[in-house]
């Protein structure tokens, strides 16, 4: 999804970080139409209270409808884990990055006005539009009101998506896009950037002064929209988001992953090089060091833009491949060493590796099913223990090796 539309990843903004670190919740009954229909009624008094016309209230409760779909979607739980390799290829078609350069040269004007006054380079302007509705080609088909409403009145994280639908009503208030035009995702993110209602009442702006926010059929609105947000969150001008490097043989691994940063002179002294084979620079730039498919995939230094880009998405395969997508866009070639391909592991099969690990001695924290930092930190540490290469990577061998069953 994005900062923007949270749920599209197993998990941007901070206030969405909030909301998927919510434990699943137990299975909520779906409300009845006497209950809906009181809830609704409580969303049209709150948005009166925030100042939104009575008249576009009383006309939008009006055509609201539960949808079950909507209940359905938001209660479903990836069952299998999900390898880099296998997001990032699917993500980097070479159709993807063909159309990616197209739609770069077409409004190369525009995009590189926007990124001289917002300070985002245009690429990665691209590069989010096409991560998001493959550049405008699918918004989502879905009554943002009726899945805002379903998801208040179901009540799992009612209050968020309370606020969120009064936010709807707002922008349609303010003539951004009538009711039955405001369409998009299931979760209510709407547009070519896929804006959830309060990044749109925040961060979107009318570039082409035609006096309304138009994310739906204004592409200037759309950019500069995405590029005001971005520099909003802390984008950093004339730094990359990060570069492909490569590894000595000897790399200590316990020095890779997001929550340690060292300066490039730093990562240089540890024989890391860039992905053709020259010197790192002698800089006092942050960086941290991913190997999302281990020692023998690709291996990246990332910089605070690419934290920036895990606010709009709080995934670190969203931002590698937003990040690479950008470059390739820009002309950039692919990467020196492709994605390995990693066991797809049933939620079931991440607790019993857990509880191994947990029994081991290597704490992977709770006993969840999901295959996050904690736990590949625990492998790690396991892997440092029997001697072989502690990149925290759930490859074959190891996962054989510390006993879970595999098919």
């Amino acid at each position: 999804m994005s900062a923007v539309s949270f749920f599209r990843t197993p998990s941007l903004a901070a206030l969405v970080a909030a909301v998927l670190a919510v434990a699943a919740a137990p299975v909520w009954a779906i409300p009845d139409a006497e209950s809906f229909a009181s809830c609704v009624s409580d969303l049209g008094s709150q948005a009166r209270q925030a100042g939104v016309s009575g008249t576009v209230v009383s006309q939008s409760l009006a055509a609201i409808s539960l949808n079950e779909r909507v209940i359905e979607l938001d209660r479903a739980q990836p069952e299998f884990t999900a390898s880099f390799a296998g997001y990032f290829n699917t993500r980097m078609s070479e159709q993807r990055i063909q159309r990616g350069r197209e739609m770069y040269r077409e409004h190369r004007t525009l995009l590189e006005r926007i990124a001289r006054e917002y300070g985002v380079p245009a690429q990665y302007l691209v590069a989010f539009w096409g991560m998001e509705t493959n550049y405008g080609s699918f918004f989502g088909r879905m009554s943002i009101l009726d899945s805002l409403a379903t998801l208040a009145c179901e009540g799992r994280r009612g209050a968020y998506f309370s606020t969120e639908f009064v936010n709807a009503l707002r922008i349609i208030d303010e003539g951004a896009v009538t009711a039955e035009r405001m369409q998009g995702s299931w979760a209510g993110a709407m547009g070519h950037v896929q804006f959830m209602p309060s990044v749109f009442l925040q961060h979107a702006v009318d570039y082409d002064g035609d006096g309304r926010r138009d994310l739906w059929g204004s592409i200037p609105d759309a950019m500069a929209s995405a590029a005001n947000f971005l520099n909003a969150i802390g984008w950093q001008t004339g730094e990359r988001w990060g570069r492909e490097v490569r590894l000595p043989s000897s790399f200590p691994f316990e020095h890779a992953g997001l929550s340690q940063r060292k300066t490039l002179t730093e990562w240089r002294q540890l024989g890391v090089r860039m992905a053709d084979g020259s010197a790192l620079p002698n800089a006092d730039m942050q960086a941290s060091l991913l190997l999302p498919s281990g020692h023998r995939g690709p291996a990246f230094l990332v910089y605070d833009n690419f934290r920036v880009i895990m606010r709009w998405n709080r995934s670190e395969f969203y931002a590698l491949s937003v990040g690479h997508l950008a470059d390739r866009i820009a002309g950039g070639g692919a990467l020196a060493r492709a994605p390995v391909d990693a066991p797809r592991l049933h939620r079931d099969q991440v607790k019993q590796l857990q509880t191994l690990l947990n029994e081991k001695g290597h704490e992977a924290g709770d006993v969840d099913g999901i295959l996050g930092p904690g736990t590949r930190a625990a492998i790690s540490r396991y892997q440092r223990e029997q001697g072989i290469v502690a990149d925290g990577f759930p490859d074959r061998a190891v996962l054989t090796r510390i006993g879970l069953e595999l098919d």
